[in-house]
């Protein structure tokens, strides 16, 4: 990559153009032409550089419900487990982790499906032997943007783009319209001068009115933002390090709220502990090296004086990927898993 592709890739991090010709905007703000804009971002697609530009919508605003996982999977069985559980269609990320609790998944499912027994069911087809569902108790930061410039130093600061209150900001109704739009912008943005052009003819509307409602969901609190997500590893950032905090219940959201703000972490949430599992922050830190995330969590350390602290740096990616919302799949998987599992439970009673 040379000094522009760097630039362009921070730039589309933060936020991708709603304009009708969105990669001559960035050709605009980087002195380049539309053609090379577009050329550079394939070219960086190609070397899986950049995963997908599209909508990134908060799951929880949209009514779905969501939680992080861990589980214990015995080592031989893991990658078996990771494939069965990748098959549900609200799994979007999982990863081994190098902790007891060796598997750690995200999982979304619709508003009318039963979070906890999906989970239990998915523990169970992958031979868990033991699973904690920890769900957010409050958000304090969400967002990857990663300096591919180099330019901020590992322990700088700035304010979170996305927090708990612009979550509960989502309280106007979210109609059928709605629905029908996040269907389509969710999907990956093609690398032509009118990239929007399709979505607005399936919707019947200019491309103009479609970039004013796709707009409109981000002030409702239903779309994070419009950005590029990248490959870690391939953009330089080898080091994905989740720390997890014990803090005082007193303490917590001050301690968030300040984990938050330092720019190499991408998520801050709080969660719920258990009897082996004292943890109640979570931090997701993405670094150069382990030696940038440990520089971090030594800078977190001295503001938050934490009563105990975990790092449990990724193994394995078995899946990443973003949640197609209002997707058949979910029913799909509910009808041959959910179903299949309570059949299976009325013939053992």
């Amino acid at each position: 990559m040379d000094s522009i592709d760097k630039a362009l890739l921070n730039v589309i991090q933060k936020g991708f153009p709603l304009e009708p010709r969105p990669y001559e905007a960035l050709g605009q703000k980087l002195s380049i032409s539309e053609s090379d804009a577009i050329a550079r971002l394939k070219d960086l697609r190609d070397a899986r550089i950049v995963r997908q530009i599209s909508a990134i919508f908060d799951t929880r605003a949209l009514g779905y419900q969501s939680t992080l996982v861990a589980a214990k999977v015995r080592f031989e069985h893991l990658s078996a487990a990771a494939q069965v559980i990748n098959k549900h269609p609200g799994v979007s990320h999982n990863y081994e982790r190098d902790n007891d609790f060796n598997l750690w998944f995200t999982i979304a499912v619709p508003p009318d499906t039963d979070l906890e027994r999906s989970v239990e069911v998915l523990g169970d087809q992958a031979g868990a032997t033991s699973i904690r569902i920890l769900p957010t108790l409050q958000l304090f930061k969400i967002g990857v943007t990663l300096d591919i410039e180099g330019t901020e130093k590992v322990t700088g600061k700035s304010d979170p783009e996305y927090t708990q209150s612009n979550r509960e900001g989502a309280t106007t109704p979210f109609t059928a319209e709605d629905e029908h739009l996040v269907r389509l912008m969710q999907e990956d943005l093609a690398a032509v001068p009118l990239p929007y052009d399709p979505a607005a003819r399936e919707l019947g509307v200019s491309t103009e009115e479609l970039l004013k409602r796709t707009a409109d969901l981000k002030e409702r609190g239903y779309l994070r933002r419009f950005a590029a997500i990248l490959y870690h590893r391939k953009a330089g950032f080898k080091a994905n390090c989740m720390v997890v905090w014990q803090i005082p219940e007193d303490r917590q959201v001050e301690a968030g709220q300040r984990m938050g703000r330092f720019s190499a972490v991408s998520h801050c949430y709080l969660r719920p502990v258990y009897e082996d599992w004292p943890y109640s922050l979570f931090t997701m830190i993405h670094g150069r090296s382990r030696q940038d995330c440990d520089e971090v969590v030594e800078a977190i350390s001295a503001e938050v004086s934490p009563e105990g602290l975990a790092k449990i740096y990724s193994v394995r990616e078995f899946k990443k990927t973003r949640v197609r919302y209002f997707s058949p799949e979910f029913e799909d998987w509910d009808r041959r898993n959910l179903t299949l599992a309570a059949q299976t439970a009325g013939i053992s009673a």
